[in-house]
């Protein structure tokens, strides 16, 4: 039987392809993939080549490779570390060479200002995102990896950390937490990110509700404080397992609260986000009597 640390530095990226799962990008230190954890069509599952990491970043979390075995079989630290550690699983083993080369540099923030450079007003628009809106809600912030500068739309959080999105990188400034704006109302609209809650804004122009961005499904138990003061919440998660699971567990943690859920609102497509980018994608041959998502 190997040791944990053996166990450890055994391939993350063997692993998966041992189960048929290969990344969608893919570079000398790490590769992005569709999470195996959950249905999603963006990759949003990242390895870490060098360091032998993974980080879900629709689900917040990440490990070892002990930690990716015990979600993906279904089973307990004790029986993973038996299942990697079996010599019936040879092939799939390709250990990391030793010392563990160094950290992989980490993303520094450099500045944020307001949301101007074209690139990122296009990009927001391709996600039929209203520029106002974007502008208003968003922005443009800089940061380095690795020597190297990089700029992305800025979402901040309630504890002053940051959800980054461009066309080409996803990603977060810590702290991870949630978003939320007290309008004083006893109704809330509550969003699994931010590109959902400017969707809504989108659509709806301006609303008088409070509102939730949980940045992260994990995040819901930070948001309840929040939620349960209210007498009417409405849903707009995902449609995948992970959004159903999440709107069941808002119903258990918040029991006094009326619980809409908006989902079947979309129920044709992944979130609203996509929904409101085919709406905006439709050719318009006549006019229609308009049909907006009630509430």
């Amino acid at each position: 039987m190997k040791t944990i640390h053996a166990i450890k530095c055994l391939s993350i990226r063997a692993y998966l392809a041992e189960r048929g799962l290969y990344p969608t990008n893919d570079n000398s230190r790490y590769g992005l993939y569709l999470s195996p954890l959950r249905e999603e069509r963006t990759p949003s599952f990242k390895v870490d080549y060098v360091q032998n990491l993974w980080y879900d970043f629709g689900l917040g979390a990440g490990g070892s490779i002990i930690d990716l075995v015990m979600r993906l079989e279904r089973c307990d630290f004790t029986q993973a570390v038996r299942f990697l550690g079996s010599g019936e699983r040879t092939p799939m083993v390709i250990p990391l060479p030793l010392p563990v080369p160094p950290t992989v540099p980490t993303l520094r923030l450099l500045s944020d200002m307001p949301l101007r450079h074209p690139a990122l007003v296009g990009y927001l628009s391709s996600r039929g995102i209203d520029p106002a809106i974007a502008s208003a809600g968003c922005r443009e912030v800089h940061y380095a990896v690795g020597g190297r500068n990089y700029f992305a739309v800025g979402f901040r959080n309630d504890a002053g950390g940051w959800e980054l999105r461009s066309e080409r990188f996803k990603g977060s400034v810590s702290p991870k937490h949630i978003m939320t704006i007290d309008n004083r109302s006893d109704t809330v609209v509550v969003f699994e990110g931010f590109m959902d809650f400017l969707s809504y804004l989108s659509m709806k122009k301006q609303f008088q509700t409070d509102a939730a961005v949980l940045n992260s499904v994990v995040n819901l138990p930070k948001a309840v404080p929040f939620l349960e003061r209210h007498a009417m919440i409405h849903a707009f998660f995902d449609n995948d397992e992970a959004g159903r699971k999440t709107t069941a567990e808002l119903k258990r943690l918040c029991p006094n609260s009326t619980i809409i859920d908006r989902s079947h609102l979309y129920r044709s497509h992944k979130d609203l986000n996509e929904y409101w980018q085919a709406k905006q994608s439709r050719p318009h041959f006549a006019p229609k009597r308009k049909r907006g998502m009630k509430m």
